[in-house]
């Protein structure tokens, strides 16, 4: 993506899981941040110069031979740095100080004590707060000039700080919803320590988007992944107001899709619906069952769907001639859970992890690959998208494929279709949905036995999953009212054949995932 002409603040990546909500609460507070991994150079980031850099967490110790690291003149670029978790402890590292084994390691919440009470970063922050921690290492030593800041029982060097070079060090993280007063303290640091004004909204980026866009496009051909979600159908509208009728958005049918789901794509972006862009529906439901027969283990379902979805648009690109992008609406969340830099790979997702080895388009286009699911949504109203499709819950590029514990046949993808459209019925009717951030039906492998009306049954049962999420890396079960779980289990198997019995998953995120696979 094009840089903009703006102030920004830099996050250097070294592994860690939650280093893109680093990104996100910096850009809540309407300054730009980008995230790039920490072997960025020096000289790369003098041209950037941004108005101050954060170092992320990450899952090394420092002083191992292997350590992920940075030069020490970084710290002395005159630019304001704030180090977290792992980064706190490498600039100790790498500063003089001393970097050890914690005696007691700390995970979770922690109540931390604030002593500098005259910090800039801790202004307006509660003398005692809850801090999320998460470290096995701890810094021993501060390095010369260092002023603690913060500490916890087990852990003396909580925060640091050099005012004078503008460095300041936290052990916790200040970017995970756990800790209480982390918005303020990154907020601290962006305005009070790197002296930003608070100039970029998500219209800017709309524009930006649009023009680096059509920048990188010129007179080439587009094909568009469009999934009907909002993250697929905004990245369709942008690129719609950067190249026009040079793409074509293809709506790959593989059966796995919500009940009538497939219509409502066509009446939105088809022929009859309100965007002037080419649009060509595939109707392969049978291509993709045959692929799945037999396939039980989830990372394989996710794969063949991913490798048959390229195959699809491949073929598209041959009947319509030259095709050099392919345009995909990937997120954040897609990305760090398919494995950004050096970070664990949770799941491989079709339009990420999943890509086959050979992709036939001269280059893959993501411009929302920075963005979480609520920017997503603030950039589709930027464009005026309608609201009930931008309003629209996510669902997973490998559909009902993963929703589906098990192989996947025709039969059990229509009983998970009939228990979500009653689940999110009736959930909706009781206006239960307003604070949900996803919430579906999935189809366990589990047969039980039943009595239903004088017979004796031995079906299936359905998982029925609702959580809280902001940015979908963390998320909270639900606690849906009884009524309406009565309401729905009922429909459920009074009305869909082959369930017996209907459960609710409340299990948050971690330890599980989001999606019931």
């Amino acid at each position: 993506m094009k840089k903009p002409a703006r102030e920004m603040i830099l996050v250097l990546d070294f592994g860690g899981q939650y280093n893109q909500l680093i990104a996100r609460r910096v850009r809540e507070d309407h300054v730009y941040c980008e995230v790039h991994p920490n072997t960025m150079s020096l000289e790369k980031i003098r041209e950037m110069a941004p108005k101050g850099i954060i170092l992320t967490g990450g899952p090394n110790s420092v002083y191992t031979p292997d350590a992920e690291t940075c030069p020490r003149e970084l710290f002395e670029m005159g630019i304001p740095v704030l180090g977290i978790c792992y980064g706190s402890q490498l600039m100790a590292h790498i500063l003089g100080g001393k970097v050890e084994t914690a005696p007691t390691s700390e995970y979770g919440k922690t109540e931390v004590t604030i002593t500098g009470r005259d910090s800039k970063l801790f202004r307006g922050v509660d003398e005692k707060t809850v801090c999320w921690m998460s470290h096995t290492d701890y810094i021993a030593k501060a390095p010369e000039g260092f002023t603690v800041t913060a500490k916890t029982p087990v852990c003396p060097i909580a925060a640091m700080e050099r005012t004078s070079d503008n460095l300041y060090a936290t052990q916790f993280h200040p970017e995970v919803m756990h800790t209480v007063q982390g918005k303020e303290m990154l907020r601290n640091f962006v305005y009070d320590v790197c002296r930003c004004t608070g100039d970029w909204k998500m219209d800017s980026f709309a524009k930006e988007t649009i023009e680096a866009l059509r920048e990188k496009i010129g007179t080439g051909k587009a094909l568009c992944a469009l999934s009907g979600g909002v993250d697929s159908s905004v990245a369709a509208v942008l690129l719609s107001k950067a190249i026009g009728k040079q793409l074509t958005c293809v709506f790959v049918d593989h059966g796995l899709l919500r009940k009538d789901e497939g219509d409502q794509v066509e009446a939105v972006f088809g022929p009859e619906g309100p965007y002037d862009v080419n649009f060509i529906r595939i109707n392969a439901k049978d291509r993709f069952l045959a692929k799945l027969k037999g396939v039980t283990e989830p990372e394989r379902k996710r794969k063949i769907i991913g490798e048959e979805f390229i195959r699809v648009f491949e073929d598209v690109a041959k009947e319509i001639g030259k095709v050099d992008f392919l345009v995909q609406g990937t997120i954040y969340p897609d990305v760090i859970e398919s494995g950004l830099g050096k970070a664990a790979v949770i799941k491989s997702h079709h339009n990420v992890g999943g890509l086959p080895d050979f992709v036939d388009f001269k280059e893959i286009v993501e411009p929302l690959r920075l963005l979480f699911k609520d920017e997503v949504r603030a950039v589709g109203r930027e464009l005026g998208i309608p609201e009930y499709l931008v309003k629209r819950q996510p669902f997973p590029g490998p559909g009902l494929g993963i929703r589906i514990i098990g192989e996947v046949t025709e039969d059990k993808i229509k009983i998970v279709q009939d228990a979500d459209a009653i689940y999110r019925e009736e959930v909706e009717k009781a206006g239960a949905d307003k604070n949900l951030g996803q919430y579906f039906a999935a189809l366990t492998n589990m047969r039980s036995v039943g009595v239903m009306g004088d017979g004796r049954t031995y079906d299936y049962a359905i998982a029925l999953r609702a959580v809280m999420t902001s940015d979908f890396m963390t998320a909270e079960s639900a606690q849906l009212p009884w009524d309406v779980l009565s309401r729905v289990t009922t429909r459920i198997v009074n009305e869909v054949k082959g369930v017996n019995r209907v459960m609710y998953d409340c299990t948050g995120k971690p330890p599980a995932t989001i999606e019931f696979e």
